[in-house]
């Protein structure tokens, strides 16, 4: 069942004079927004523990994604593949907490990029789950990509740096996994839904641990949470026009820049400096992410915002 309105809203929203320029500028200024919620993240990481973090942002999620949602009537919210929804939506929640995680143990660069890892693991969780193929430049991106990694992870063992890059990795996996479940729906799915869902979902398996995990945020925390929320959202906005603008072949690299962006806030919050480890393996992580993006074919209307959609 096709969504209602989702073609005429097509037809009817007015052309771009420059559909590449103006995606491209949409993903850089999504990434500064996502850049600043991982500082805000980093802020109030401080007060509240991180289920509180995860439930607001999927609470913000949620309330964004509610009036354009029943705008549409149940019958727009009909599925028949509930599994999916509920394994994506576990899935991504499971990424959040790592990031978040991340974010509050490492140096913000360092978080973002093993965020950004996400799309080495997506090739081999495909091949097993869908059987997609891998190509060649693929298979060189994801060994470059892990190697970038462990650069970053360092020599060291199982201390507590190690274990926050362990857990940046596994957050990676856990996105990827998302992204592969949205592919799986993608075939069925109308974005809208799709998104709807892991609103639901996500907000509802977040709720759970404030059982034991609740604490009441004081006045600033509840401004540093609002701001979180709304970064959040706008980016996801920001993105999801620009996947429906231009193919993310060719603006997908821009997303690289969310380094520079938490480079420059932790170093000007935090006095966060890089390592030559850091740096290099940055130089491997962004290079083999940009060889994953090299032809990548770009994305069905119907599943390219459930796609750009992330934390």
């Amino acid at each position: 069942m096709s969504w209602p309105g989702r073609h005429a809203d097509r037809r009817s929203r007015p052309a771009s004079p420059n559909p590449l320029l103006t995606g491209a500028t949409l993903i850089i200024l999504s990434e500064a927004l996502l850049a600043t919620m991982s500082a805000a993240i980093k802020v109030v990481s401080a007060d509240l523990p991180n289920e509180m973090l995860v439930f607001f942002r999927n609470l913000f999620g949620l309330a964004l994604v509610l009036p354009v949602a029943l705008r549409h009537g149940p019958g727009a919210l009909r599925t028949e593949c509930i599994q999916w929804h509920l394994l994506r939506a576990t899935a991504g929640v499971g990424a959040m907490y790592c990031f978040f995680y991340t974010i509050e143990h490492l140096a913000l660069a360092e978080a973002i990029l093993f965020k950004l890892t996400a799309p080495f693991f997506i090739p081999l969780i495909a091949l097993v789950w869908l059987g997609e193929r891998i190509p060649a430049s693929a298979r060189i991106a994801i060994g470059v990509g892990f190697a970038g990694s462990a650069l970053v992870l360092g020599p060291g063992g199982a201390d507590r740096f190690a274990l926050a890059g362990l857990t940046g990795l596994g957050g990676a996996f856990l996105g990827g996994l998302a992204k592969v479940a949205i592919r799986r729906m993608g075939r069925s799915e109308p974005a809208p839904r799709i998104v709807f869902y892991f609103g639901v979902f996500a907000t509802t398996l977040t709720a759970l641990p404030l059982t034991w995990a609740w604490q009441t945020p004081g006045l600033a925390s509840l401004g540093w949470l609002g701001l979180m929320g709304a970064c959040a959202t706008t980016a996801q906005l920001c993105l999801t026009r620009a996947y429906s603008l231009a193919p993310a072949g060719q603006i997908g690299p821009f997303t690289y820049i969310s380094v520079v962006f938490g480079s420059l806030a932790g170093w000007l919050f935090w006095g966060e400096v890089p390592g030559l480890l850091t740096v290099a393996g940055s130089l491997l992580i962004v290079g083999a992410g940009l060889l994953t993006l090299r032809g990548h074919r770009a994305p069905r209307p119907e599943t390219s915002s459930a796609e750009g959609s992330r934390a």
